[in-house]
This record gives C-alpha cells, sequence and structure tokens, in this order.
C-alpha cells in the first residue's frame, strides 16, 4: 500500500521555478535586516542580480555561515535555485514541501544548509523520501532555529532509531509544534517514548499521526499515558498497528483526557469484544467527536451486543466506519437503537459484514431518520429481498445522499424498480455502485 501510495504521489508534470527563495522568504525578519544594512552602508555592488523592494529577502543553500560579499550572496542564490529547480516545487511563504522528491543524501544537507534562513517556517513537509532515513539527524540539529514550527511531516522517510532518537531532543524545543506525522515508519514502533517523552503538559499538538508504525503493546500503553498532556488534540490516527489492541485499556482512559478530539482513527489495530467496552466508557467524554473509525477489527464483532450506548451520545458525529468488523445479529440489533439517533450522521459504512443480510431490516428501515446522510456503503453484506425492500423505502427520505454503494448484494438484481422512487428524486446523487448485483435486462433498462 504504501509504495502504491508513492507512486500516485509522484506523478505529474514538473512545474517550472520561479524564483523560489524570493517567494519563499518574502516577509523573512532575519533577511530583511541584512538588507537594509547592507542599503544603509551603501555598499551595495553591481551584479546580475539586483533585489528588488519584493525579491531582496532571499536565503542560500551552500552553508549556514554568515555572508561576506553581494558576491557570495549572489553565488549561493543561484546555487539555491538551481537546487529547487531540480526539485520542481513550487514554494509558498512560511511552508517548505519537499514530500516525494527523491531527495538523496546530498539534498538532505542542502535542506539543512537552508533552515537557518527559514526563522519564520511553520511547514516543513520531508515525507516519502528514504534518503532522510538515517540523515535525519542532521536536519534535527537545525530545528532550534526553525522554533516556529508548527506542521512537521515525516512520513515514510526510513527513519532509523537513531533518527527516532534524534527527532526527540529535537521536540523539546518546538512549542509551537501542532501536527506531527511518523506515519509508516516501522522503527517508530518500540520506540515511540524516544520520541514523544518530552511532550509537556499543555502541549499545542493538535494532530498526531501514527499509521503502519508497527507499535508495540507497550508503545500503546505509553500513549495512554501521554494523551492526558495532549489536552488540544483533535485528530489521533493510530491505525494499522495490530498490537496495540493489547493497551486499549490505557489508550482508553487516556482519551477520557482529550475532550477536544474530532477525529479518532483505529482501523485495523487487533481490536477485540472487549475493546467496545472500553472505547463506549470514553466516548462520554469525546463530544466533540465527528469521524470514529473502527474498520477491519474483525475479532470486534459481539462485541455491541451490550455495549455500544454511549455511541449515542456522540451528537456531533458525522462519519462512522465499521466495515468489515464482522457484525453479528446481536450487534446489529444493539446498533438499529443507536444509529438513528446520530443526527449529523454524513457518512456511514457497515460494508463486508455479511451476517447483516437477514438481521438488518430494522435498523436499514430507521435510516430514514438520518437525513444529513450523503453517503451509504452497504456493498457485500448479503442483503435479502426484506432487507433490500426496507432499504429502498428509507433512502426516499434521505435527500442529501449523494453516494449509494450496493455492490456484491445479489438480491439487488431483479428488484432494482423498489429504488426506482430514490433514483427519480435524488437530485444530489452523484455515485451508485451496483457491481455484480446480479442485474437483469429489466434492471438495466430502468437505469437508463
Amino acid at each position: 500500500m504504501s509504495q502504491t501510495r508513492k507512486k500516485n504521489s509522484s506523478d505529474g508534470e514538473t512545474k517550472p521555478r520561479t524564483s523560489f527563495v524570493n517567494k519563499f522568504l518574502r516577509g523573512s525578519k532575519l533577511m530583511s535586516s541584512k538588507a537594509e544594512s547592507r542599503k544603509e552602508s551603501n555598499d551595495l555592488a553591481t551584479t546580475d542580480f539586483q533585489p528588488s523592494n519584493d525579491a531582496q529577502k532571499t536565503a542560500t543553500l551552500d552553508t549556514a555561515q554568515p555572508l561576506t560579499s553581494d558576491e557570495d550572496w549572489g553565488s549561493r542564490m543561484e546555487k539555491n535555485e538551481q537546487f529547487l529547480q531540480k526539485l520542481g516545487r513550487t514554494a509558498v511563504d512560511k511552508c517548505l514541501d519537499l514530500n516525494n522528491c527523491r531527495l538523496t543524501a546530498a539534498d538532505v544537507r542542502e535542506v539543512v544548509a537552508l533552515l537557518p534562513f527559514l526563522p519564520d517556517l511553520e511547514k516543513l513537509d520531508i515525507s516519502w523520501n528514504d534518503s532522510v532515513g538515517g540523515n535525519l539527524h542532521s536536519v534535527t540539529q537545525q530545528m532550534h532555529l526553525v522554533s516556529k514550527l508548527k506542521i512537521l511531516r515525516l512520513g515514510s522517510c526510513r527513519l532509523t532509531t537513531d533518527d527516532v532518537r534524534a527527532l526527540g531532543e529535537a521536540l523539546k524545543v518546538i512549542l509551537e509544534l501542532k501536527e506531527l506525522n511518523l506515519s509508516w515508519n516501522s522503527e517508530v514502533g518500540g520506540n515511540l517514548p524516544l520520541t514523544l517523552q518530552k511532550f509537556q503538559e499543555g502541549s499545542k499538538l493538535q494532530m498526531l499521526e501514527l499509521v503502519d508504525c508497527d507499535l508495540t503493546s507497550e508503545d500503546g500503553a505509553f500513549v495512554g499515558q501521554l494523551l492526558p498532556m495532549m489536552q488540544n488534540l483533535e485528530v489521533l490516527d493510530l491505525s494499522i498497528n495490530r498490537n496495540i489492541g493489547a493497551s486499549l485499556n490505557s489508550i482508553a482512559q487516556g482519551l477520557k483526557s482529550t475532550s477536544n478530539l474530532k477525529v479518532l482513527k483505529l482501523h485495523s489495530c487487533g481490536l477485540s469484544q472487549e475493546s467496545v467496552r472500553l472505547l463506549d466508557a470514553a466516548f462520554r467524554s469525546l463530544c466533540e467527536l465527528k469521524k470514529l473509525d473502527l474498520s477491519c477489527n474483525r475479532e470486534l464483532g459481539g462485541g455491541f451486543e451490550d455495549s455500544s450506548a454511549q455511541l449515542a451520545t456522540l451528537e456531533h458525529l458525522e462519519v462512522l466506519d465499521l466495515h468489515q468488523c464482522s457484525l453479528t445479529a446481536d450487534d446489529v440489533m444493539s446498533l438499529t437503537q443507536v444509529i438513528p439517533l446520530l443526527s449529523s450522521l454524513q457518512e456511514l459504512d457497515l460494508s463486508a459484514n455479511k451476517k447483516m443480510g437477514s438481521s438488518s431490516e430494522n435498523l436499514l428501515s430507521r435510516l430514514r431518520f438520518l437525513p444529513a446522510l450523503k453517503s451509504l456503503l452497504i456493498n457485500s453484506c448479503a442483503l435479502e429481498s426484506e432487507t433490500f425492500t426496507a432499504l429502498a423505502e428509507a433512502s426516499t427520505y434521505l435527500p442529501a445522499l449523494e453516494i449509494f454503494d450496493l455492490s456484491w448484494n445479489k438480491c439487488v438484481g431483479g428488484n432494482l424498480k423498489l429504488l426506482l422512487e430514490t433514483l427519480k428524486f435524488l437530485a444530489s446523487l452523484r455515485v451508485l455502485r451496483l457491481s455484480s448485483c446480479g442485474l437483469v435486462t429489466e434492471d438495466v433498462a430502468l437505469l437508463v
């Protein structure tokens, strides 16, 4: 998955570069004071590069040492332009985005030399660059010079244990950090405390993403201990860490202190039936939660039977993803009492729960009480004629529906006419998926 994502993110043509540094450093206090000093001394040399009012604030990549002459200034400017043209990136003020630029170790050194000239930098993204791994220490040594940094993204950089340790030391001086992404770095697993132990109570961090980091159960327990210090946290993504299910008790306890949390993603985390009970106890503290993803936890099935009451208290919940959770008939019965109460719900994914087929008639019928629903994914649920009829009737009460996926439900074949009213009057419908539904000639004619 990581390789596919990397390939996709590298597609597209390289755009021509035009004065990256002039655009990037516009407004830099450091460069402004240097330019004013040069102007006051009336010692400007006549060269091919003559800075204008808008472009006089520049920096160079070659070295972090002080500039001694206009010749040095121009020479380094030229090297800087050549480096950034090679990367083919468009600059934005206060943002250095080198995501998936195929940086080499030499390129990383060039980036390091640039940092001292970016005191107002707020976003640094060097994700999907394998050569960052083993070389991150050279970047972190300059972090104190970009203390205003708010966003740091290091996803899929092949970080080593030494990199993780160096990053932990650097985070001590980045007090304004609001977003940290270390996803797809397997060496973070087993070493998470080395990175995050420096976070103090009252941390400003709002987003923490640790997807597929091979976290251990001990790492999960550490996250639980860390959460009370992150009272500003709004997004927590621990997806594809299959060992943290064993430490969910600690995580759930920590979640009770994150009342500002808006997004919780625990996709494929090895959750069990007991996990539902632990999370249900935490939900009463997550009154701002808007997105909950518990998908692809196959051992979760059966856990909602007696532990879903607090889910109904999430009155701001907009996205609920329970696909491929092996939901049982008793789970469906319990969720029938809860889901219709989530009046803000916009996206519901119940797909790939094959035991729903004969037990979801009441649940699907009560979806009519969710007028804000925009996306309904119920593919591969082994629906039967009665449940499909209930769904078809309820769909006429969903005026906002944009995406409707019924794929891999054979009962749709020959019965598509039941959706006729929905297809006629849903002006908002953009996507209707009916893959492998056993459609007959009459169904196709109806679609035409």
